[in-house]
């Protein structure tokens, strides 16, 4: 039996009689929120917004731990084989979930089946950026190049199977050019080679790269979702472009090792959408490019299976594999 409450638009079952000493009990000790990427990027803030409100709310502390490498995978693996006890959560991302398993030719864990689905946190737009010294201000300048300078230009991404990395894939599939993929450890890594020139141009989070092309220190070209950002309007569509559907967005989840008791999926949703929710961190998230949209664990699993159909599509005709 469950209590059906609401918060806003969404509905939550809170657990009632033989649950109700459980659900009171959790947590007693501390929380840790597993990232697994380098600190300050989307996955990051994410993270640490939740652990500041989680940690005043709860009475307990609450780590954020940052696991980078293999495209998420160390961190995501590191979390599949956690207790299933509501003390290790992840922050999931549309590589560790929709993209890895039909990338990597093995992994130690199963992206769906070793997970219980919590709740979507939020989305933001990718933007391609280049390097200044390029001299290319338009997507169809730097497609040009490209057709004519094969295999000339590279792009970094914060791991091979990301988000951002797929970005790259879909873009050199779709504007018919051969561009070089340069994995790196996390974004942080990438921008220094970035701005030097080291490396041509990087798909970024638009949540994470504001601040340098608000700058100047880079050169934005487009967006990656089918429509302009709210918060840089200014930056065109890689659609409206010439690239007539592109679309490639990064979203991010939270995920607990499978077998989590539905009492505390619950109360975690809750808990979690608590905090997305506030007026103040809804406007905080959104000027730096993320949109919040928190939601039941059931649509979630839904978007997974969804993005991880579309993600296949575009690997297999790609032939990417990783070991």
């Amino acid at each position: 039996m469950t209590l059906v409450i609401f918060y806003g638009q969404l509905a939550f079952s809170l657990p009632v009689a033989s649950d109700i000493a459980s659900f009171n009990d959790w947590p007693k000790h501390p929380i840790r929120i597993v990232v697994t990427f380098t600190p300050g990027g989307a996955p990051d803030i994410l993270a640490r917004v939740l652990a500041e409100n989680w940690q005043s709310t709860l009475g307990v502390p609450v780590l954020v731990e940052n696991k980078p490498g293999y495209g998420g995978n160390i961190g995501a693996e590191f979390v599949a084989k956690s207790d299933s006890d509501g003390y290790t959560l992840l922050i999931g991302t549309v590589g560790i979930h929709a993209i890895n398993a039909s990338l990597y030719e093995k992994l130690n864990f199963d992206p769906i089946r070793d997970f219980t689905p919590i709740g979507f946190l939020a989305s933001t737009p990718n933007v391609l950026i280049v390097n200044k010294g390029l001299e290319i201000k338009t997507l169809q300048g730097l497609i040009e190049f490209a057709r004519t300078h094969p295999n000339d230009l590279t792009f970094g991404s914060s791991g091979s199977g990301t988000s951002l990395h797929m970005s790259g894939e879909l873009f050199a599939d779709m504007a018919g050019v051969k561009i070089r993929h340069i994995p790196y450890k996390g974004r942080a890594q990438s921008l220094p080679d970035l701005i030097s020139g080291r490396i041509s141009m990087v798909f970024d989070n638009l949540s994470s790269a504001l601040s340098l092309i608000k700058s100047g220190e880079v050169q934005a070209l487009a967006v990656t979702t089918l429509k302009r950002s709210r918060v840089a309007p200014e930056i065109p569509t890689m659609s409206e472009q010439g690239l007539v559907g592109f679309e490639a967005m990064s979203w991010f989840c939270l995920m607990a090792p499978a077998g989590l008791p539905e009492y505390l999926q619950k109360r975690i949703n809750q808990l979690s959408a608590n905090v997305l929710l506030k007026p103040d961190v809804r406007k905080k998230l959104l000027s730096i490019g993320l949109e919040v949209d928190p939601g039941t664990p059931e649509e979630l699993a839904k978007l997974i299976q969804k993005e991880r159909e579309k993600w296949g599509r575009v690997i297999q005709k790609s032939g990417t594999k990783l070991d």
